[in-house]
């Protein structure tokens, strides 16, 4: 225990590769969204609903949000699909690279 701080160095590994994960999502995400008219016409319909109408119909819009999200993602990937697989086998490469 240095300076009161408990936490091991295997927790703040565990911390940085929660926040990459989650970081990865969200960069996905943005990326979708400002490439594709349908999923940004879906995400500012999610935010600028009023509250009462969103928590009642929060299943049904993440419902919504989901399908346009995956479809963006399969059109971008089959338009896309050899900058795709570079990307896919970097990352794979760079995790064994990480793991070793």
């Amino acid at each position: 225990m240095r300076n009161g701080n408990c936490e091991t160095p295997v927790m703040r590994r565990a911390y940085h590769e929660v926040l990459m994960s989650v970081g990865t999502v969200v960069i996905l995400l943005l990326t979708l969204t400002a490439f594709d008219v349908r999923v940004r016409d879906q995400v500012s319909h999610v935010l600028k609903a009023p509250p009462r109408t969103e928590i009642a119909s929060l299943g049904h819009q993440l419902s919504d949000l989901t399908s346009v999200i995956v479809e963006a993602a399969r059109n971008q990937s089959l338009g896309h699909a050899p900058l795709l697989i570079f990307a896919f086998l970097s990352a794979v490469l760079m995790l064994f690279m990480l793991r070793t």
